[in-house]
C-alpha cells in the first residue's frame, strides 16, 4: 500500500521533472534566439573591419596617386633643366663653368631615374590596390546580405518563439506552485550552480548527466519513493520512465490548447492544496 508520505514524493518527483523539463523548453528558445544577435553582431563587425580596410586603402591610393604625380612632375622640371644647362653649356667661357652644368645635367639626370623607378615600381602596387579594394567588396556585399538574411532570421525567430515563450513561462509560474519550498530552493540553487541548467536529470544507459549511477542506486530511484541527489553533482536523479510519464503532455505538438494545460496543472494543484490542508 502507498502511503501518503510516498504518494507526496512521486508528486513532488512529478512537479519537480515537469518544472526541469518547462525550463529546458525555455532555455532551448532563448539560446535559439540568444544566437542570432551574436552572429549579427559578429557580421557586423566583419562588415565595419572590411570598410575599414577599404578606407584604407583607398587613402593609400590617393596618397600613392600624388606621388606618382610629383614625380611626374619632377621628370618635367629635371627635362627642363637639363635642357636649360645644355644650352648654357655652348656659352659657357671655361672649364669649370662647363664641368659645374655637367655636374647639375649628371644630378637631373639621376632625378629623372629615380622618379621613372619609382612610377615603375608603383604600377603593381596600384594593380594590387585595386585587387583589394574590389575582393573586400565583394566579400562586403555578401556579408551585408547574409546579415539581412540573419536579421530576417531573428525577427522570424522573435515572432515564432514569443507566443511559445509566453506560454512556457505561464505553465511555469504553475509548475513552480506545485513544489514545495524547500525542493524549490533546492532546484533554484542547483539551476544557477550548474552551467546546463539542468537540476534534475534522467537515468539514461546507467548513467546520468555523464556520471554512473549504481545499480543498488538505480534500483532505489525507479522505486519513485525517495529524492536522490547525485553523489557527484548534486543533481535529482528520476526515472527515465517517470520522466516520460511527467512530460508526456507537454511533449505533445499543439494539439492541446495552452488553457487546457493551465486548466490542468491548477487542477492539480488545488487537488495538492485540499490534501494538504485534510491531512
Amino acid at each position: 500500500m502507498v502511503t501518503h508520505s510516498e504518494t507526496t514524493i512521486r508528486e513532488q518527483l512529478r512537479a519537480l521533472i515537469r518544472l526541469q523539463h518547462i525550463d529546458n523548453c525555455i532555455d532551448n528558445l532563448e539560446k535559439e534566439r540568444g544566437d542570432l544577435p551574436d552572429e549579427i553582431r559578429d557580421l557586423e563587425d566583419a562588415v565595419a573591419g572590411l570598410n575599414t580596410r577599404i578606407r584604407n586603402t583607398q587613402e593609400e591610393q590617393r596618397e600613392l596617386i600624388v606621388k606618382r604625380k610629383r614625380r611626374e612632375i619632377d621628370i618635367k622640371d629635371a627635362e627642363m633643366l637639363i635642357k636649360r644647362y645644355g644650352e648654357q653649356q655652348l656659352q659657357v667661357r671655361n672649364n669649370r663653368e662647363y664641368d659645374a652644368l655637367t655636374k647639375e645635367i649628371e644630378t637631373q639626370n639621376e632625378r629623372i631615374a629615380e622618379a621613372k623607378q619609382f612610377i615603375q615600381e608603383t604600377n603593381g602596387l596600384r594593380e594590387e590596390q585595386s585587387l583589394k579594394i574590389e575582393e573586400a567588396e565583394v566579400l562586403l556585399s555578401q556579408q551585408d546580405e547574409e546579415i539581412e538574411h540573419k536579421r530576417a532570421q531573428l525577427e522570424e525567430v522573435s515572432t515564432a518563439t514569443e507566443q511559445k515563450l509566453e506560454e512556457l513561462k505561464a505553465l511555469r509560474i504553475l509548475a513552480l506552485e506545485k513544489v514545495d519550498e524547500r525542493y524549490r530552493r533546492a532546484y533554484n540553487r542547483l539551476r544557477k550552480r550548474l552551467r546546463d541548467g539542468r537540476a534534475v536529470v534522467k537515468i539514461e544507459r546507467g548513467a546520468a548527466a555523464g556520471f554512473a549511477v549504481p545499480p543498488q542506486r538505480q534500483v532505489e530511484i525507479r522505486q519513485r519513493n525517495r529524492i536522490i541527489a547525485c553523489e557527484h553533482t548534486g543533481r535529482i536523479i528520476v526515472d527515465a520512465d517517470m520522466y516520460a510519464e511527467s512530460t508526456a503532455d507537454l511533449d505533445r505538438s499543439d494539439s492541446r490548447s495552452l488553457v487546457d494545460k493551465i486548466t490542468e496543472l491548477v487542477e492539480g494543484a488545488q487537488t495538492t492544496r485540499d490534501w494538504s490542508i485534510s491531512k
